[in-house]
Order: structure tokens, then sequence, then C-alpha cells
């Protein structure tokens, strides 16, 4: 027997599964990857309502300074991002704004830098089912331009540039990294390729700025480093503030 579907659960499926409907989420999403920094972003919005609780996601969406904006934590890895990034995109949300971390692959970048994600490579397992091997993954540029200035106008240390995508944290060698280097890549995470990828599938504007937790190149670990946090925390700033100039304010 065959199966009787050509996709056995597709993302409009998810999100109708979750009940939810364009009109209960805003144009805006701010996407964090731990329920933790979801649990900040939620304290600077007004009235938040929650939209659904799936697994380990949690969807609300309430309004800042007049602007309905929805919060999720979109995931941490690849697959459940692509996940969540599917549900967001078959809600109708237009502008979705990923505040991650990355680890640096250039040494004159910082523990507690930020850095605004233009181009990725994809070294990631999810999106190979979504594109070919020569799709370009890119940001939208009005949005990372927009993070980019936003950042720099609060006088923070703010890169942009090409990111690589990786699923195996734990095979990052030498050999690879420094061929992701020649290829451009002057960070590292696990998240953008299938969030960014995903999104321009779905012709939805998308964009990535991310906190630097650690540098590959001279071994610095900041996950203790109260800069790292301090970044984590403009993030959120950031990404509130870019709301704000896209709708004029």
């Amino acid at each position: 027997m065959q199966m009787q579907k050509n996709v056995h659960l597709t993302g409009r499926d998810l999100t109708e599964m979750v009940q939810l409907r364009p009109q209960d989420v805003g144009k805006y999403a701010i996407v964090p990857g731990p329920r933790d920094r979801l649990d900040v972003l939620m304290k600077k919005i007004q009235n938040p309502v929650r939209n659904f609780s799936f697994m380990e996601y949690t969807m609300y969406t309430g309004t800042y300074e007049g602007i309905k904006v929805t919060g999720i934590n979109g995931g941490r890895f690849s697959t459940d991002t692509s996940i969540t990034t599917e549900v967001m995109c078959n809600a109708g949300i237009q502008n979705i704004i990923r505040v991650g971390t990355c680890g640096a692959l250039d040494e004159k970048i910082k523990v507690g830098d930020l850095f605004v994600v233009d181009e990725v490579i994809r070294g990631d397992g999810v999106t190979p089912y979504y594109v070919d091997k020569d799709f370009k993954t890119v940001s939208d540029k009005k949005l990372s331009d927009l993070l980019f200035e936003i950042a720099k106008g609060m006088g923070l240390n703010v890169h942009r540039g090409k990111v690589w995508t990786t699923d195996a944290l734990l095979r990052e060698t030498r050999e690879i990294v420094e061929a992701k280097r020649k290829e451009g890549a002057r960070a590292v995470d696990m998240v953008s390729s299938a969030l960014l990828t995903i999104c321009q599938t779905y012709k939805v504007k998308a964009g990535s700025i991310l906190a630097v937790s650690d540098n590959v190149i001279t071994g610095e670990m900041g996950f203790m480093n109260p800069l790292y946090y301090m970044a984590e925390s403009n993030l959120i700033k950031i990404a509130l503030e870019l709301v704000k100039k896209l709708e004029g304010k």
C-alpha cells in the first residue's frame, strides 16, 4: 500500500492542528531560540495572549507601542526551527526576525559583539529537502540593513556578513572551519539556514541578528561572560526598534 498523501504532514496541516489563524498573529514575529529569552521579550509586550503551546514551543501575540507583534521560542537547531518557521509562514506572518547566538570565526569579533546575517553557507540537514545545492540563502536586505543601523546607532559593536550553519556542533574541526572561512564565513550558528531558507521559499521577509557567545578561532568561551548576556538583552531591544521603524514610528 502506498502513502495516501504526497506529504504526510505539511506546514499548513500543523498550523491548523494548533488552531492558528492569520488574524491571531501580528505582521511581525520576533523569534528567540530558548524559552527564557522569549519570557524576557514578553515582559516588553503589552497584553500578550498565548496562541498555542505545542511540545516545548509556545507562541504569544500582543502589542508593542500599538503594533501587533508575535513572539515564539522558535528552536535552537535546524530541525525544530524548520517546524516553527513553517507554522509562522503558514499563519501569514510577513516579517520574521531571529534573535539568536553564534560563534565567531574571525579573531576580531569578540564575545558580546553582535552579528547580522546577510548570507548563509548551508551545512544543516533540513534545507536539502527544500532547495537544491545551488540555492543562495540570504536575509531580506532591508531587514538586515536596518538591524545593522539600529545596533550601530545604539553604540554597539556589530558585524555583518556570511554565517555558516551546522548541525554538528562537536565536529567543528580545524579543517572544516578553515574551509568555511575560505568560503567567507565570519560566524557559525545552528539556526539561520533553516529559518531563512524556508522563509525564502514562502516569500516571507526574514532577518537574523546574533549575539556572539564564543570565538571558535581563539577558543574564547563566553557563556559565563556578562558581556554575552548584555548582548542577548540588546537583541530584543534592537528587534523591537526594527518593528517600530518598519511601521514608520
